[in-house]
């Protein structure tokens, strides 16, 4: 018997007696979804030294970044020192190294996809990506930064999509300003001040946000 004849055998022998309909991160299905975020950060609900309009310097929020995961993976942790790739969103918008620590953990079987959005510069507009969400990695993450900011982000983390073992139709759930503890300033145009050794991230404390929802995010299954 050859060796390529002996392998189909065991394999056919394997699947009689183990089949072929376990769910795992590798067959499940799953389920895939629309993001909208809608940025509420505006002038007139959050008028204490809103920033003023500039092609550059101007309010907007990054782009957003986030993944499906599972509860053993956390993309910020309020009473946690940032990771350095949280550190660099907050602080500069940038989604880098941030997607290499999802990616990290997608390979450590930890997050299942990484999904990402354009930036919003204009707040009557939204922010749209996609995200496949399994059995296996049912919860999602996301994070945009608050530009200008010394080291605020809007963030949301651990939304279950997963409710009574099926996959909801959709979801809607407020961001709020949380801050990353990677700078010390106090204010939108503040300048750059690194904590050292880095802080704590938690929600914002700064008088600007006064504890209201900085943006809405919503899942909507395809």
């Amino acid at each position: 018997m050859t060796s390529v004849k002996r392998l189909t055998l065991i394999a056919a022998a394997f699947a009689a007696a183990f089949g072929t309909n376990s769910v795992s991160a590798g067959n499940d299905a799953g389920a895939d979804y629309e993001i909208t975020v809608t940025g509420l950060w505006t002038a007139d609900r959050f008028p204490l030294e809103y920033p003023k309009a500039g092609v550059l310097t101007g309010p907007h929020f990054s782009g957003v970044i986030g993944a499906s995961h599972n509860g053993e993976f956390m993309l910020f942790q309020t009473g946690a020192q940032p990771s350095p790739g949280l550190e660099r969103l907050s602080e500069e918008g940038k989604h880098s190294p941030l997607d290499s620590e999802i990616k990290a953990a997608i390979v450590g079987g930890k997050a299942g996809a990484l999904f990402e959005s354009d930036p919003i510069k204009d707040f009557g507009k939204t922010a749209t990506s996609k995200v496949h969400v399994t059995s296996a990695f049912p919860e999602v993450s996301a994070v945009a930064m608050i530009a200008p900011s010394p080291d605020w982000f809007a963030g949301v983390e651990g939304v279950s999509l997963m409710e009574g073992g099926a996959f909801v139709a959709e979801k809607t759930v407020d961001l709020y300003a949380y801050d990353s503890g990677g700078d010390a300033g106090t204010t939108y145009g503040a300048d750059d001040q690194d904590t050292k050794p880095k802080q704590q991230t938690m929600a914002a404390s700064a008088r600007h946000f006064g504890g209201k929802p900085v943006a809405r995010i919503t899942f909507r299954k395809l």
